[in-house]
């Protein structure tokens, strides 16, 4: 098995855009820096859904990778977004990742195609045998019309490369069988929740911890929400969970990034607009969010406009 242990907070940055609707690359360069020292960061992804990586060229996608990684400068793993429904093409943009040395890549479910279990299974097997990075797989239903359902992530956690999987179908039942049927085999496989409001409870599971959007903003909870479950304080790592459950829900109030965009506004970092067929959070989106941010103390009502 290729040798993996990255856990705590894994945080899937936004990309900002400019007036243009061009990346902004000092913004971008600006947001790694915030990630890592005010959030807490354990690990950086671009390109994941959070970085809008639907709407960007080959071109874009490469040229984010290549800025994260070069700012990141070492200081925590770089996890590429280079998944894609068409098999050839993760295989393009999971070698071309490699080329710049990130530590990992994240392949999310083939989406549309809406393949068999069989077809999950082979398309991930491609990825794997084209590369030595390690793979983690993304398995998010709501957006690829496709469950990667726990037997398959069981057989695929044999292959050497694929070492984890960010488990977004808010089903902690198929969370914990993967858990358990890994280690029944012997196997060190990661499982990081990607429903960000069910963190908690894959923690208490034994996961990894998560790779979660709402680390933009609540990056420092999530990372000591983790630690704290590790540590066997699970009643102060609770409180954690509870408090900024109501902010992370207003965060996808709307469609992902959206409000975390918008938050990131209202925090002074540069967040940059968003490319469509998204578009900017509504009144009521904003009412919403403005309310949670306050009371969290996240940012004062002043700044909220």
């Amino acid at each position: 098995m290729v040798a993996w242990n990255v856990k705590g907070c894994i945080i899937p940055i936004i990309t900002p855009f400019d007036d243009r609707g061009e990346i902004d690359e000092p913004a971008l360069r600006k947001l790694v820096n915030y990630l890592i020292e005010e959030q807490a960061a354990d690990g950086i992804i671009p390109c994941g859904t959070t970085g809008e990586s639907p709407t960007l060229s080959h071109e874009e996608h490469h040229r984010v990778i290549e800025i994260v990684h070069d700012e990141v400068a070492g200081r925590v793993p770089v996890i590429a977004g280079t998944g894609s429904n068409c098999t050839r093409e993760a295989i393009e943009m999971t070698q071309a990742a490699e080329k710049v040395g990130v530590a990992a890549s994240l392949q999310v479910g083939p989406y549309y195609n809406r393949p068999s279990q069989e077809g999950l299974y082979q398309h991930f097997k491609a990825i794997a045998e084209s590369t030595s990075l390690p793979l983690i797989l993304y398995n998010i239903p709501a957006r690829t019309g496709r469950n990667i359902e726990p037997e398959t992530v069981i057989r695929l956690a044999e292959i050497d490369n694929i070492v984890g999987i960010k488990e977004a179908s808010g089903n902690i039942l198929s969370a914990g069988t993967i858990i358990k049927g890994t280690r029944e085999k012997g196997l060190d496989f990661h499982v990081y929740s990607g429903e960000d409001a069910v963190t908690f409870m894959i923690l208490c599971l034994g996961g990894s911890g998560c790779i979660a959007a709402v680390g933009h903003v609540l990056g420092k909870e999530f990372s000591q929400m983790c630690r704290l479950v590790w540590e066997g304080k699970v009643e102060e790592a609770r409180e954690i969970h509870y408090r900024v459950l109501p902010l992370v829900e207003a965060l996808f109030c709307e469609p992902n990034p959206t409000a975390i965009k918008q938050a990131l506004k209202w925090m002074g970092q540069p967040a940059g607009t968003l490319r469509l067929p998204l578009t900017q959070l509504s009144p009521n989106g904003m009412q919403i969010l403005r309310t949670a941010m306050v009371r969290l103390g996240k940012a004062a009502e002043a700044d909220c406009v």
